[in-house]
């Protein structure tokens, strides 16, 4: 995990513990609208529930074990990003639905409508966020870091990147799990399933010219 701190690495850094946590707070919000949650907090939410565990000490805990895995096979995509996001979202969304429950009050059961007005905008700040941290450039996620893993050894071998398929395949598993687990999954999980590997892969080209142009102007 080496790393040179200049000036753009703190910024890109601070946005990364932001999008972070900005993930972790989205997260409690889509298991508040009880539509379903991205298919690695549904997985993770229904093992911990089976477990007895708080969810934040189970995504911590489930994290551990795959960076052993992301270690052994690519040490290149483990970064600062992933110790973020290992301890940031998980206790994140249980701190951020504790401030739902305890402060805001909010009641247990809201009707269809104010579920769908907190879910929509939940939904797309958690897709960006996601993105966002992912294209960093801090690392990212063990859950996140093996379908970047798996997709480079595709890669290497085809020729052809091979990313959006392989995470829609990737989070299907994880839905998949999160159901028999009796998880968060819903229509939600699903859109996530859909959305979340084009969406990471549109930014990282965003980023990557942008960063590209802002070489060619220094």
């Amino acid at each position: 995990m080496k790393f040179k701190i200049t000036k753009d690495w703190i910024k890109s850094f601070f946005v990364m513990i932001i999008a972070v946590i900005v993930m972790g707070m989205c997260v409690s919000l889509l298991v508040m609208c009880d539509m379903g949650a991205d298919p690695c907090s549904a997985m993770n939410y229904g093992i911990s529930h089976k477990l007895g565990m708080s969810f934040g000490n189970y995504q911590l805990l489930s994290n551990i074990v795959l960076l052993i895995i992301v270690i052994i096979f690519d040490k290149k995509l483990i970064g600062t990003g992933t110790l973020g996001n290992m301890i940031l979202v998980g206790y994140s969304a249980d701190f951020f639905t504790w401030i739902w429950k305890e402060v805001c009050h909010i009641q247990a059961q809201l009707n269809l409508g104010i579920r769908i007005v907190i879910l929509i905008p939940a939904l797309i700040l958690f897709i960006l966020a996601a993105a966002i941290y992912m294209q960093s450039g801090h690392g990212t996620a063990p859950y996140d870091a093996v379908s970047f893993l798996i997709s480079e050894k595709i890669e290497k071998h085809s020729g052809k990147n091979m990313f959006r398929i392989v995470r829609i395949v990737y989070d299907l598993a994880a839905t998949g799990i999160g159901v028999i687990a009796g998880g968060e999954v819903g229509v939600i999980t699903i859109l996530m399933v859909i959305l979340l590997g084009p969406t990471v892969d549109l930014v990282g080209r965003i980023m990557k010219t942008r960063r590209g142009v802002e070489k060619q102007g220094v």
